[in-house]
């Protein structure tokens, strides 16, 4: 592991020689072109410049003077009036990675009196959160307590209210991010909450309380951490699904495996299965996002984009506090890279997320290695966001692809009756999974309240089963909706989106589509709907991906009124077969 230390230091090195300049005079970040400041990017420049510091306990960087610039971006996230938990809490960890004790911590010694006492007043004020804020609020007490600000430590009791609402809005203990309304918006913040606890932890003072509540916080990490067999694809793209990932589907999940291999977390025979996904995850990570020439992370180009919240600059100072994060971990855990891969077999598999008595919520897995094809349905809330996302279809980026930023009806039918707007996804009822005829794997489930864009049950409507069924290769859909009363369909869309892997960033062995593309063929279809001319979205910024660039927009378009009638059956059944082949071929 020490070459890959050495290997993570020196693209942290890279990342921080081009960053660390935009700090200004006053603690703020200047942005990349094109970009406004976010006003936590001075927190997560802090954390960035503090995990460089506990790997090298250097206080330079070149010409760089690291305890002045982190009492610069420290002093400006803390004069901050904008709400920023997040930046105050990467500040903080940032600050503590100097040294637990203040009178030792040479970032503490160089902030002025005002800002010491204005950061004290910010980080004992905190608001509760049932959500991945909690993390945060864990963080700010961790630091407050190790600092000697406080004489109380509240960690305990924070960590334990953020698992007890794991198990209040969770029937299977994952982070429902947004429990409100509907609720279930299972997604990557969940993994990225037990990342950032646990680096939390790691700078406690107290050693004796961290090594109490760590077994709770395994229970639950653990969770997530056996799904990544099943959601890490063989080509190395991690979380495929939900908001905020991208490159950052690459950096969480290769930090919690790190953390479980250092915490002994995983079995010893299970250790070379997840060294492989970790060594697949970073190559990944690797040749998608880092510009090896210039020596800078790249999220947001002509090609591809990131979610509103995450600038070039903080996926920077992330990236570069991740690798120095990964070098220490690596050289905590130890040995050799014995890196093994698992045999391939064709599975399927739902991970339930939570079961109540009026929705079901999870996630389904698909792998055919046989034939390249590897997907994820995910049946949860899109939280306040409103794109693709979160819905329910196969998420396979560059064989089936969907926009950051923009609604569209991927892979599933939108019905539209005046004003509600309904899609089958964010919940179920009745789901079900196993093996079907000719030992093809199926997913099925009922919605006996359709539901909107916005994710709002609609009573007396009507009701839809939805089955997917897969045979190596093959795809097949199947969505059948029934009304209870006489009523108008005014449209109905289905939308197939083409990309491809980005032109330069990419790896070789990532899965594209081949000159065949997806081979569509509509088997049924009642709506009567016919396919539009192809449009194309090339240059359009609104319709790039994670990943690369959409293409083509194919649209299955109903746009005249249909008389839907109580008893009868309305199907859509459309089948795909992709031709699918690596990018570097």
């Amino acid at each position: 592991m020490e070459n890959f230390a050495e290997q993570c230091l020196d693209m942290a090195q890279s990342l921080l020689a081009n960053n660390l300049s935009a700090i200004n005079e006053d603690g703020s970040i200047t942005p990349v072109d094109g970009e406004a400041f976010r006003y936590d990017e001075p927190g997560h420049a802090a954390l960035a410049i503090g995990e460089y510091h506990r790997l090298t306990e250097q206080t330079r960087f070149g010409d760089f003077d690291l305890v002045d610039l982190s009492a610069r971006v420290i002093t400006a996230q803390t004069f901050l009036e904008e709400e920023t938990e997040n930046g105050l809490a990467y500040a903080s960890l940032g600050l503590l990675s100097f040294s637990p004790a203040k009178e030792r911590n040479p970032v503490w010694e160089r902030l002025l009196e005002p800002t010491r006492e204005a950061l004290d007043k910010r980080l004992l004020a905190r608001t509760d959160y049932d959500n991945h804020f909690q993390s945060f609020n864990i963080a700010k007490s961790v630091a407050r307590f190790s600092l000697g600000l406080s004489k109380k430590d509240e960690t305990g009791k924070l960590i334990d209210r953020f698992v007890e609402r794991l198990n209040e809005n969770s029937s299977a203990g994952f982070l429902d991010d947004n429990p409100e309304g509907l609720g279930g918006c299972f997604d990557i913040y969940g993994l990225m909450s037990f990342v950032f606890i646990r680096q939390s932890l790691q700078l406690h003072s107290n050693i004796h309380l961290r090594d109490r509540k760590l077994p709770s916080l395994r229970t639950h990490a653990g969770k997530y951490i056996k799904m990544l067999p099943d959601i890490v694809r063989q080509d190395g793209l991690g979380w495929p699904y939900g908001r905020s990932i991208g490159a950052y589907g690459q950096m969480h999940c290769i930090s919690l495996v790190m953390q479980a291999l250092r915490d002994g977390w995983i079995e010893e025979a299970d250790r070379p299965k997840y060294l492989d996904i970790m060594r697949r995850l970073f190559q990944y990570f690797f040749t998608t996002y880092l510009d090896h020439e210039h020596g800078y992370l790249v999220i947001r180009d002509a090609e591809r984009t990131a979610g509103a919240n995450h600038t070039t600059r903080i996926a920077n100072y992330d990236a570069a506090r991740y690798l120095c994060q990964w070098a220490r971990l690596a050289r905590a855990i130890g040995g050799q890279m014995e890196a093994k891969p698992a045999p391939s077999k064709r599975k399927g598999r739902f991970v339930v997320y939570n079961k109540d008595h009026r929705k079901e919520q999870g996630v389904f897995n698909y792998n055919d290695p046989d034939s390249g094809l590897h997907v994820v349905i995910p049946l949860v809330s899109q939280g306040t966001q409103r794109d693709s996302g979160s819905q329910a279809f196969p998420h396979a980026p560059g064989i089936f692809d969907w926009p950051v930023s923009t609604y569209l009806p991927i892979l599933v039918p939108e019905l539209t009756f005046g004003e509600h707007t309904i899609v089958p996804s964010f919940y179920g009822k009745r789901c079900a999974t196993g093996l079907g005829l000719r030992n093809s794997f199926f997913f099925r489930y009922e919605q006996p309240d359709l539901i909107t864009t916005d994710e709002k049950y609609v009573s007396g409507l009507g009701s839809c089963k939805v089955n997917w069924t897969f045979l190596g290769g093959k795809i097949t859909s199947e969505f059948t909706f029934q009304v209870k009363n006489q009523i108008q369909l005014d449209k109905m869309r289905y939308v197939i989106a083409l990309g491809a892997p980005h032109s330069h960033y990419h790896s070789s062995t990532s899965f594209c589509l081949g000159e065949e593309s997806l081979r569509p063929n509509v088997v049924k279809d009642d709506f009567q709907a016919v396919w539009s001319d192809l449009e194309v979205v090339s240059e359009n910024p609104d319709y790039r991906t994670y990943w690369g660039n959409l293409h083509y927009l194919q649209v299955l378009e109903r746009d005249h009124p249909l008389n839907m009638r109580p008893g009868q059956q309305y199907r859509l059944v459309v089948e795909f077969e992709p031709d699918i082949a690596l990018a570097g071929e």
